[in-house]
């Protein structure tokens, strides 16, 4: 039986882990930390936009475990907030436990509080990773999902950003790159500016820090939205956002709050102090970033070249998943990216044809867009989303957007897909 190895435990190594395992693979999850999900720990936001149809388009290929997990726990169904509609947002809370259960009933073996720190190599391939106590983890194929933030150093290197303390590298040790420990050279994303990294599109306020009445709206209804004095709006402060989706001006014009257990707040950050002179807010605090109102989320600082298969280039048996395999923003990216790795992962290990996604799939269109913009010099300036911004709009160019269900399955179906990832390879 081939044995397949994935770092990383978000959601990209967690879809990566299902997914070889369903064909028949036997399947290690390592993970830094002692729970799994990385960002997804305080994200909170599904389904909305262009995510819809990509999450429809997952199931109806066969990965829909993670996706049910989200049903499972969501707090709020099918609402809308400015540039947003059908979104279904989770509770961070409940979210980690449900995805750690589908991981159990896979059948996939996993250990935490397991840092890899190096990798053994044979020629061009990977024999075996190496933990922070130096034992060996032997495979046939790995699957890299570490991300691409961290360590805390990049907080002060890359201007007023964090590196993503929900990490906890203080306490488990920071990120490393398998790539990179095996040679290849990899690269950053960049801002519009052209300056290193990406911020994040949103930060996280203990919601019992705000007004009583702020509390019981985003209880009843998922969203706040709460218009901000002129005097007090950030100039400038759209053009930071990664997740460009959110760089509308209603996002200038109003504290736009999210219900995923935290105030989930639509903006990289605001300083606190302006922040508590808004009605509502005089008693805020942030629960993420740590950086507060400095900054947050500094991140697409090692990204793998790879190919369409999602196979990292230079490695003869490493596939790449998540932030890892390019510039695509979110959970629903990740999950998408990882099902795909693990799946080929599982071929390549047995010697059967990879796959790749034709482009009639936002899927499948997704991966191959992004790996080309990703070699040009403005493409890797932009982030890529299915909810937002430069690659909504293709989607809707295209046709690839819909919410009609069944259109969605009947073209998983004409392109000879439906359950795919369901059908044993081992």
């Amino acid at each position: 039986m081939v044995k397949i190895v994935v770092v990383g435990g978000g959601w990209a190594g967690a879809a990566a882990s299902i997914n070889a395992a369903k064909v028949g693979a036997e399947v290690l999850l390592l993970e830094r930390t002692d729970m799994f999900l990385g960002t997804g720990l305080v994200g909170g936001i599904m389904r909305n936009n262009g995510r819809f149809a990509a999450t429809e388009e997952s199931i109806a290929l066969g990965a829909g475990e993670l996706f049910a997990a989200v049903d499972e726990c969501a707090r709020h169904k099918n609402i809308e907030f400015p540039g947003h509609k059908h979104a279904t947002l989770y509770d961070v809370a409940k979210i980690e436990p449900a995805v750690r259960r589908k991981i159990e009933e896979a059948n996939v073996t996993y250990k935490l509080q397991c840092r890899i720190s190096d990798v053994k190599m044979e020629g061009k391939s990977i024999r075996a990773v190496v933990d922070q106590d130096k034992k060996e983890y032997e495979g046939d194929i790995f699957i890299e999902a570490t991300g691409t933030a961290g360590p805390q150093g990049n907080c002060l290197k890359y201007g007023n950003g964090c590196a993503m303390c929900i990490y906890r590298c203080p306490t488990f040790g920071p990120r490393i790159a398998l790539a990179t420990k095996c040679g290849v050279q990899e690269f950053m994303g960049k801002k519009a500016d052209g300056s290193v990294g990406a911020m994040s599109g949103s930060c996280k306020l203990h919601k019992d820090s705000l007004s009583q009445g702020i509390q019981d709206e985003l209880n009843s209804k998922g969203v706040a939205v709460i218009p901000i004095p002129s005097s007090l709006q950030k100039k400038g402060a759209l053009e930071s956002k990664a997740c460009q989706q959110y760089a509308l001006k209603e996002f200038a014009e109003n504290i736009i709050l999210l219900d995923t257990g935290h105030a989930k707040l639509m903006t990289p950050f605001y300083p606190l102090d302006t922040l508590r002179k808004i009605p509502g807010f005089e008693n805020a605090r942030f629960e993420d970033p740590y950086a507060g109102g400095i900054g947050n989320s500094m991140r697409y600082l090692a990204l793998s070249p790879r190919d369409n298969y999602l196979q990292t280039q230079g490695i003869d048996n490493l596939f790449c998943a998540g932030e890892k395999a390019g510039l695509l923003v979110g959970h629903t990216e990740a999950i998408v990216t990882g099902s795909l790795a693990g799946h080929n992962a599982a071929r390549l290990g047995t010697g059967v044809e990879l796959l790749e996604l034709p482009d009639s799939l936002a899927i499948g269109d997704a991966i191959k867009h992004v790996n080309e913009q990703m070699k040009s010099e403005t493409g890797i300036t932009k982030k890529y989303t299915f909810s937002g911004s430069v690659y909504f709009e293709r989607m809707k160019e295209l046709g690839l957007y819909t919410t009609n269900v069944d259109e969605i399955k009947g073209r998983v179906d004409k392109v000879g897909l439906t359950g795919i990832y369901d059908k044993k390879i081992v």
